[in-house]
């Protein structure tokens, strides 16, 4: 049976009830995990606001500002967890940015600030907050992150997105080797396309998840919880045995051609 009670879990990129992020959060506390979330600064507030009120019913021990392109944030949070818990047992990296530039057009328009942007959120910071994490995940631990279908294969407008997760798959396989021998796993799931503030700058992000229910073996898309579902087996003692793996969690339609 899956348990996490005891499990002390650092989820980050939850922005509302539409993340993926969201839906792992749900799962790891329904499993007994004890959490800690991020929320992106800004002047005014918003986000902070929109997801203290989001989180509440999960009671989180910590909820915390994480800007992962300000140095100074990463170390503030961690520290954090080092004050409240002394320990980590679980990493949910669910960042990525990319400008509208990088989504739309020709791949050779895209600018150096905009991949430079993209490649920092997107792809680095994985390895930023591993780095943060492997000292607190003094029994072992389970780091997770989220790609797409467009990392390994060509979709319409997911352009410089597609690089930065491709960038994001490989990191996982580096990371997986360099920690393995601390007992600290990372995998990544390729969830299949879903409705997010996120995705929701791809042009074109209905017409995928219309074809991926016409196409797909399930002949439907999946659900943020369905990912909490993988993600929580992922972070737990039931999956021991796994570490640099990207599961498809997409209804099937990874495995077809035409």
């Amino acid at each position: 049976m899956l348990n996490l009670k005891g499990k002390t879990a650092f989820v980050t990129g939850i922005a509302n009830n539409r993340s993926i992020a969201w839906g792992i959060a749900q799962q790891l506390h329904q499993a007994g995990a004890e959490l800690a979330v991020t929320f992106l600064p800004d002047d005014k507030g918003r986000f902070e606001k929109k997801v203290r009120e989001l989180v509440e019913p999960l009671n989180p021990a910590l909820i915390l500002p994480c800007d992962v392109q300000q140095e100074s944030q990463i170390d503030d949070c961690y520290q954090a967890i080092q004050e409240k818990w002394g320990r980590l047992d679980i990493l949910v990296h669910c960042l990525a940015f990319a400008d509208k530039e990088g989504l739309t057009g020709n791949f050779t328009d895209i600018s150096r600030a905009a991949f430079s942007q993209a490649l920092e959120i997107s792809t680095y910071s994985l390895g930023r907050l591993a780095q943060g994490a492997k000292p607190l995940m003094t029994e072992g631990g389970s780091i997770l992150t989220l790609s797409y279908l467009g990392g390994v294969k060509v979709i319409p407008n997911y352009n410089l997105m597609g690089i930065a997760k491709a960038g994001l798959e490989m990191s996982v396989r580096y990371l997986a080797a360099e920690l393995g021998p601390h007992n600290i796993r990372v995998n990544g799931i390729s969830a299949g396309p879903i409705r997010t503030l996120a995705s929701s700058g791809v042009g074109g992000i209905l017409d995928m998840i219309h074809h991926v229910e016409e196409k797909a073996p399930l002949r439907r898309t999946v659900s943020q919880l369905e990912v909490g579902n993988t993600a929580a087996f992922l972070a737990s003692d039931l999956a021991s045995g796994i570490t640099g793996q990207i599961i498809y969690v997409d209804a099937g339609y990874e495995i077809t051609g035409m």
